[in-house]
Parts: C-alpha cells; structure tokens; sequence
C-alpha cells in the first residue's frame, strides 16, 4: 500500500504518487487529437520505423490460429493496426488505456480502417488490468511505460495476463549514446518540441513534461532489471537510432 508520503516524478517536478496519474491524464486529454500528428513531427516519421521494428518482433502468426494480442497504453490504435495488417485471420487485438479521449480516437480509426472486427478498445489501468491470468498470447505497449506512476506493478501485471510462452515486448525513449548527437537531441527535446506542441495543439506544458519523463526514465540495464524482477526470462533490449529508443523485450516461460 502506498504511504501518504510517497512521492514520484512528474518530468523534473516531485508530485505526490496519488497524483500522477492524474496528471498524466490531463496531458492525454489535451494532445489526444493530434498525438499521431505530433509524433510524426517529433520524430521526423522515425516512430513509425520504430514500430514497424516491433512488430517484426512480434512476428504475429499468418494463419488462422488464435492469437490474442493485449497493447496496453495504445490508445490510438497504432501498434494493434500494425500488429492485425501483419498478421492472420486468427489474429485479435484488445488495446487497453486509461484516456478516454485517447480511445475516441483509436476507435474511430479502427472503423475509418476497417479494423473494427479485429481490434477491440478498452478503459483500463495498465497497474491493475481487468483480464483474467493467462489470457494473451503477446503483450505490447509502446511510448507508454514512462507514464505509468508505479511501474513494476504495471510489469507485474504483464506477467499475469500472459500465457506461458508469451512475450512482453516494449518500446521507449531511452538514452542517447552517440557523442554530439546527445546534445542536438537535448537541444530539440527542450528549444523545439515544446513550442512546436504549441503551435500544433495549443499545448506546451504538456510536451515539456513529455520530453523531461523521458530524461527521468529508468536507464536500459536499470529497465531491463525491472522486467526480470517481474518475472520475466530471456530479457534483453536493443537500441535504435543512437539510443534514442530502446526495444525491450522478456518471455513467460
């Protein structure tokens, strides 16, 4: 049980642990409408080859067998879209987030798609998931871990809804590792994301905190340990594009 006094980060500020969650919704709620728009900004297109990345990772089966598929924190739908064009007609994805405006817009994506039957869209708590044990066949979730405020509960709970044999795999933001491209990140991390946040969404505030929880995310090894200490085997990660995202991944064995 948390202690009244327990506080967390909210980018570089302290909060009250009871509060971030809040917080992180009131960001969500703000951007929703254009998050895809901003990520192809932000990254100049790269999350898309980033997720396509993962999803090779994922390698969801061709054929008709059942493969269920949970993407947590996927509110707009776009790794459970990739993950139901690679795969086959057994295929169905469940995309679980806590915004609601977030889920609005994935659902009407799914339709404009024609996705609807495949993809399915839910409320919920990435630290306390509504789905029964063992009920997955793979778990994803992308750009999303940093903002969950009690991460191993989230991780544990991965572990629980995982069939044995599953893979929990994770993309985030992590740390730049080539010398020069470390400062140019840091400079359009803080000098230009959040005035371009502005002028795309009306929003600054909420891209600046979406730059600092990246810096305040646990470094790859430290990550790493967290999903072993969920459980999970096999644990490794892979860095793209010089560290500044990082794959994750474990199997429940």
């Amino acid at each position: 049980m948390d202690r009244p006094d327990q506080t967390t980060h909210f980018g570089f500020r302290d909060v009250p642990l009871g509060d971030k969650q809040t917080l992180v919704n009131d960001v969500f709620h703000s951007v929703a409408s254009r998050y895809d728009l901003m990520n192809d900004l932000m990254s100049a297109g790269l999350h898309r080859a980033w997720k396509d990345i993962m999803i090779n990772k994922l390698n969801p089966p061709k054929g008709d067998a059942p493969f269920a598929l949970l993407d947590v924190a996927g509110g707009t739908g776009d790794i459970a879209f990739r993950a139901a064009k690679a795969a086959g007609t057994g295929f169905g994805a469940t995309v679980c987030d806590i915004n609601t405006e977030m889920l609005g817009v994935g659902r009407n994506r799914a339709l404009a798609q024609h996705l609807d039957q495949q993809v399915s869209f839910v409320e919920g708590n990435a630290e306390a998931l509504e789905f029964p044990d063992r009920a997955f066949d793979a778990y994803t979730i992308a750009f999303g871990i940093r903002n969950v405020p009690r991460i191993d509960a989230a991780l544990k709970e991965a572990y629980r809804v995982l069939k044995p044999g599953s893979r929990f795999l994770c993309l985030e933001f992590s740390t730049v590792d080539v010398p020069g491209l470390d400062r140019l990140y840091d400079f359009f991390s803080f000098k230009v994301i959040p005035p371009l946040g502005r002028a795309v969404t009306g929003d600054a505030d909420s891209y600046q905190y979406l730059v600092e929880s990246i810096r305040k995310f646990p470094r790859p090894s430290a990550f790493a340990e967290m999903i072993s200490t969920a459980g999970f085997s096999r644990v490794k990660w892979e860095s793209l594009s010089g560290g500044i995202v990082a794959l994750h991944s474990g199997w429940r064995l």
